[in-house]
């Protein structure tokens, strides 16, 4: 991060107690955090200990700093995730400390220790906007934004994940229950998830967010978050939409804590040895959200257990060596057993008010178990340059087996207001019953090896990067399911040739309609070779203003369909000197430097397809499928100002997607279901505004507002309209005269894409009370216009309807349970660092937000599509300790 303005040192001597306050020249303000092993140091015969702190002006820690002694570069150290310090330097002279990171230039301070003595040193940054990052530092430019670790494990929300807190950025999100997100109209299935540099996956046949579980990223265990909505640099993979890039802690000192609610709990544990060689940092986590599911539609008998299991170790041969050892493990067991019983769900206005009643028999039962493991090397040639070699696989076994009758009744209601029988049922509009049926089992495992590394010439703020990626992926799936719709109260058969049989042997009026019919055994093997290099340099211009450019080239080459694809990506950034005039209550006029910083990206993101979009609706893969294409134009500003005396930050961006060689997709709730080629073509264009800052002075809120257009043009949907003899258009099961003798073709041209809500607005707000700041409150609201949707005919122009707005208030009520008064009064109070307790409001204002329709039809062939409601309010209380 390259960050303007003064260096503000205060030295806090423990022998005299005398507090000194240093001035450096703004020229070498520099926020440095990057992520280097650290050099080995000596022990020296007469030596004091420097200790301290980097943070910003805000309190936040800076971590990754680079700390050396000048005159001997092998005694160094650097900040840990907490920006804290400590490095043993000679004493009796002085000594000079070279505070430095990659891309920054270097900051020296002269200490002058007795033999023996602690010194604790603060280093502050004024100005300071964000903090920074493990690993290279993304700087502001780059369109990273750093996400707070600790919020995402105190939001009210159902899933107590990372994912949730994104709310704060470009992401959209269509059930509360689910951990995918939409990043300007694009699905799930196109945004990269990096844990510690690792692409992580998650299960492949869920098709409903009850089923889903746990999400990878495990909150308590997390450093540092970053998140980019597009744009990004070369380094990143190949998908089209997002970068959410999380990286795990190395705990300095033995750590912990604990969380338990009404949905489950969570404890993690962490550490370090006393030779400083070895860290170790573990999370378990347990769901169960059946208290939540109780509140759907569809009552039942549910039962969810979610279990996650992660450990992050690392161990260096030779402490502070440049050369460092890593494990990765998690191991995931999600599964959901539910036995439903019935549903009701009343739909429709004033002109038309419905009430669909349906009985259940049969069971759900969803398994799915995920294992993954890491091994990493990372060797530091020099304090300039990083080698990181990663082994890692993945094996996911997933199985997915109901059946489950339905018998149901479509009732229209009484809809006159002076009525004694208002609301209640005035005629039956028809019953039927239906049977779903699947017996699904996929086995994925999925191995890879990785290389990374960079180089920095530091006197022409220069680095070049590369990278090298070879993945093996093996995928056997059984798929055997179907769905038998009874509209007339028994099974009724049909001619043969009607449903395009051919076989003579049948008889008309043999065969049994079965929708959605699907048996199929896909085995895939394939291998990918992925790469990149990207150069990122940095100008110091004569005015003042500071320029930056990342050019970046990123290649992709996958055995399956042989198809080698790539291209450049280009990110800019300029910091321009420009200057304010302020005039104070004296008469005074201040000059001040606006923090503005304006950016540019440009670039190809190609995303080979994985297994989802190889996979049609018949459950047969398409050896000819490609890869997507989409093309980013990305201007955006990023500005930090003052207001009521307190630090905000905006950032807004302007975009366009040109997007080519789309495979379409459908929506069923959360699961997505492909059309397994590549017919289609579109754009998207939008732009995001966000804002965060202390609203309440002391605490951090969030604000964000999204507008978006995104449309595809499928080149095979061509269709006719038909027309009877009295020149009306036929529909099935409204018009009389169905004998058509005429047609007309339709274009259907550009339709909305599935993921195009219009407008969305979202707020993350903190308050605390004043005199009492233990008590506080976080209050998360979300609004988002409605997506499209159609029946299940696999259509794609159909899916023009509109949901309706999804509106989601969830509100948390805590208190703290250690408060720095009462610090090391007694047992508790010493042992335990922080805690809380809290009570939440989910769905706060008992909206009834829309996941999916139900399509029935009435004896005449109508279809109705019955609205699936997500969860209503519910309570929930938390307790959460950390020491």
């Amino acid at each position: 991060m390259i960050i303007h303005g003064v260096i503000k040192i205060i030295r806090s001597d423990s022998c005299y107690g005398v507090a000194s306050t240093y001035f450096w020249p703004p020229m070498f303000f520099r926020v440095v955090t990057f992520f280097l092993a650290l050099l080995p140091f000596t022990a020296f015969a007469q030596s004091g200990v420097l200790s301290g702190m980097v943070r910003d002006v805000e309190g936040h820690p800076a971590v990754g700093v680079f700390i050396t002694q000048k005159d001997n570069v092998n005694n160094g150290t650097q900040t840990n995730e907490n920006g804290k310090f400590t490095l043993t330097i000679p004493a009796g002279k002085a000594v000079v400390i070279i505070f430095k990171g990659i891309g920054a230039d270097p900051i020296e301070k002269t200490f002058t220790l007795f033999d023996g003595e602690k010194r604790n040193v603060d280093l502050v940054y004024e100005n300071v906007a964000e903090t920074g990052t493990i690993e290279i530092t993304e700087n502001r430019e780059s369109g990273f934004r750093t996400i707070d670790t600790k919020l995402p494990t105190k939001l009210p929300t159902i899933n107590p994940g990372i994912e949730a807190y994104l709310l704060s950025m470009p992401v959209n999100i269509a059930s509360e229950l689910s951990s995918s997100y939409s990043v300007r109209g694009g699905s799930f299935d196109e945004n990269l998830i990096y844990v510690n540099g690792i692409q992580v996956y998650r299960p492949f046949l869920v098709r409903a967010g009850e089923q889903e579980g746990l999400s990878f990223p495990n909150p308590d265990m997390v450093s540092n978050i970053k998140f980019s909505a597009g744009g990004f640099a070369a380094k990143y993979g190949d998908k089209m939409s997002s970068v959410l890039d999380i990286q795990y802690a190395r705990p300095d000192t033995t750590e912990g804590s604990f969380t338990a609610g009404l949905l489950g709990g969570s404890l993690q544990l962490g550490g370090r040895s006393q030779s400083k060689k070895f860290t170790h940092n573990t999370g378990v986590r347990y769901k169960n959200n059946a208290y939540v599911f109780n509140s759907l539609d569809v009552q039942g008998d549910y039962k969810p257990r979610y279990v996650d299991v992660q450990t992050f170790l690392t161990w260096t041969p030779k402490k502070y060596g440049p050369l460092e050892f890593s494990f990765l493990g998690n191991y995931q067991n999600n599964r959901y057993n539910f036995i439903p019983s019935t549903r009701t769900t009343d739909v429709g206005s004033i002109n038309e008010a419905l009430r669909l009643t349906v009985y259940f028999e049969g069971q759900e039962i969803t398994r799915f178990e995920t294992a993954f493991a890491a091994f990493s090397a990372k060797y530091n040639p020099s304090p300039t340059s990083q080698l990181v070699f990663t082994a890692s696989a993945f094996n996911t076994y997933e199985t997915e087996r109901f059946d489950i009758q339905g018998a149901y009744s479509l009732d229209e209601l009484e809809r006159d207001l002076g009525s004694d029988e208002f609301g209640e049922v005035l005629k039956n509009r028809g019953v039927g019953g239906f049977l779903d049926h699947a017996r699904n089992e996929l086995n994925a495992t999925v191995f890879n090896f990785t290389h990374r590394g960079f180089v920095e010439n530091e006197p022409h703020h220069h680095v070049i990067s590369w990278g090298l990626d070879a993945t093996s992926e093996s995928i056997q799936d059984e798929l055997k399911e179907w769905s038998l719709i009874d509209s007339a109260g028994y099974a009724s058969p049909r001619p043969a040739d009607s449903l395009g049989y051919t076989n003579p042997a049948l008889q008309p009026n043999q065969v049994i309609f079965l929708h959605d019919k699907i048996n199929a055994y896909n085995e895939v093997q394939s291998q990918r070779i992925t790469a990149y290099f990207q150069d990122e340099k940095r100008w110091d211009l004569k005015n003042g203003a500071k320029a930056s450019v990342n050019v970046g080239v990123r290649g992709n080459y996958w055995s399956y369909n042989q198809q080698l694809v790539g291209g450049p990506r280009v990110n800019f950034s300029y910091t321009p000197q420009w200057i304010a005039k302020r005039k104070n209550d004296d008469g005074t006029v201040d000059s001040l430097r606006k923090d503005v910083i304006l950016t540019a990206s440009w670039g190809y993101y190609w995303q080979p397809p994985f297994y989802r979009e190889m996979r049609g609706f018949d459950g047969v893969v398409n050896p000819e499928i490609r890869a997507q294409k989409s093309i980013h134009y990305i201007l955006g500003a990023s500005y930090v100002f003052r207001a009521w005396g307190r630090p905000f930050n905006m950032n807004a961006e302007v975009y366009y997607k040109q997007l080519e060689d789309l495979i379409p997709y459908e929506v069923e709730n959360v699961r997505l279901r492909y059309f397994a080629k590549n017919n289609s073509r579109g754009y998207a264009t939008g732009a995001d505004v966000m804002l965060n800052g202390e609203f309440i002075k002391g605490v951090q809120s969030w604000l964000r507002a999204s507008v978006l257009q995104t449309e595809e043009d499928l080149n095979d949907d061509s269709y006719y309209y038909y027309l009877n003899s009295e020149g009306d258009t036929i529909y099935g099961g409204f018009t009389i005269n169905n004998v058509a003798v005429d047609s007309i073709l339709q274009v259907p041209g550009y339709i909305p894409r599935p993921n195009d809500q219009r407008f969305s607005f979202s707020m993350l707000f903190q308050d605390q009370m004043k005199k009492k700041p233990w008590y506080k409150v976080l209050l998360s609201f979300y609004f988002a216009t409605g997506v499209p949707y159609g029946p299940p005919s696999h259509e794609r122009y159909l899916d023009v309807n509109r949901t309706r707005s999804y509106l989601r208030t969830d509100i948390g009520f805590s208190r703290d349970l250690i408060l720095p008064k009462n610090k090391g009064k007694n047992w508790f109070n010493s042992t335990f660092k922080q805690g809380y307790v809290a009570l939440e409001v989910f769905n706060l204002l008992g909206t009834n937000n829309i996941i999916n329709h139900q399509w029935i039809e009435d004896v005449n062939g109508r279809q109705y599509g019955i609205p699936t409601y997500l969860t209503g309010r519910r309570l929930n209380l938390r307790f959460s300790l950390s020491f």
